[in-house]
C-alpha cells in the first residue's frame, strides 16, 4: 500500500503504517508483533517488508512490539538518543539502532523526517513531519500544551494525524485517582479536543486534505463528541476539513497517494 493508516492509535497501543515507492515504514510499534502483523495484513502489507520503525518515545503504548520486530524480524529502529535509552531499559537489550537528533531533519530513502519536540513526561519525546512525493505529512500525539514551534511545524501539512485525547470535564468527573487526572490535565500530559481544534484553526489551510484525530481516551471521550466540538469550532471560523478518527481497536481509514 502507497500511503499511510493509522493501525492504531490509544492508550492501549499506537502504531501507524507509511509507504511510499521506496519504503515502508511504522510510527511506532504499540501493539504486540502480532497484532501488528495481522493489522498490516488488513491492508495488504507483509510485516517482512516493513524497513524500519520510527519511534516517539519510550511509553509503552508506543513500543509494546519492539522486541519481536526489532530482533525476530530484524528491523532497525530510528530513536533519539534518550528515547534509546528507554527503549534499552525497557527490551533489556539493545535493538539494531538508527540515532536521530531531535531538531534536526534525516533522509530514508524517499521520507525526510523533521523530528521536533514536544511536551510529554518521557525524556526527549518527539513529533514528525514527513516530506515525500511533494507532500508534507505531519505526526503529533502525545503532547500537554500545543508550543509555539508545535504550530510552526504544523504549518502547510497536506496529511495530518492529531491528538483529540479529552473532554476536560469528563477528565474531571471520572472515577480516575487524581494524580492521573493531573497528569493528563497537565503541561506534560495529553491535549483536549479544544486544544486540538485550536491548533487546527492556526495550521489550516486549503491544501489540508485530511485530519485524523488520534489518540482519543476510550473513558474521557468519544468519537462523536471530538468530531463535534472540533468541527464546531472550526467552522465559527468558516474552516472546513475532513476529519476521520484513528481508531484503537481496528484499522483506520487508510490515506493513499
Amino acid at each position: 500500500m502507497l500511503g499511510f493508516c493509522p493501525l492504531a492509535s490509544g492508550s492501549k497501543g499506537n502504531c501507524t503504517y507509511l509507504g511510499t515507492p521506496e519504503a515502508k515504514i511504522l510510527i511506532d510499534a504499540g501493539l504486540s508483533g502480532r497484532a501488528i502483523k495481522e493489522k498490516l495484513a488488513q491492508i495488504h502489507v507483509s510485516l517482512d517488508d516493513i524497513d524500519a520503525i520510527v519511534v516517539t518515545h519510550e511509553h509503552h503504548d508506543h513500543i509494546q512490539g519492539l522486541k519481536t520486530l526489532a530482533f525476530r524480524y530484524n528491523i532497525p529502529v530510528f530513536s533519539n538518543s534518550e528515547t534509546a535509552k528507554g527503549i534499552i531499559d525497557y527490551l533489556g537489550e539493545c535493538p539494531k539502532f538508527k540515532i536521530f537528533s531531535t531538531g534536526e531533519p534525516f533522509q530514508f530513502k524517499d521520507l525526510l523526517f523533521h523530528p521536533f519536540s514536544i511536551p510529554h513526561d518521557t525524556f526527549d519525546p518527539v513529533a514528525f513531519t514527513v516530506e515525500t512525493q511533494g507532500l508534507k505529512l505531519g505526526f503529533c500525539t502525545d503532547l500537554g500544551f500545543v508550543t509555539s514551534l508545535v504550530q510552526h511545524k504544523l504549518k502547510d501539512c497536506h496529511y495530518l494525524l492529531l491528538e483529540a485525547n479529552h473532554n476536560r470535564e469528563l477528565v474531571m468527573n471520572s472515577r480516575r485517582p487524581p494524580p492521573l487526572k493531573q497528569r493528563i490535565l497537565g503541561k506534560n500530559g495529553h491535549i483536549s479536543n479544544e486544544e486540538s481544534a485550536e491548533l487546527l484553526r492556526t495550521v489550516a489551510h486549503s491544501g489540508l486534505k485530511r485530519v485524523y484525530l488520534a489518540h482519543l481516551s476510550a473513558e474521557c471521550n468519544t468519537h462523536a463528541l471530538a468530531l463535534q466540538t472540533i468541527s464546531e469550532t472550526l467552522a465559527k471560523y468558516g474552516i472546513d476539513l475532513e476529519l476521520t478518527i484513528a481508531h484503537q481497536d481496528q484499522v483506520s481509514l487508510p490515506t493513499t497517494f
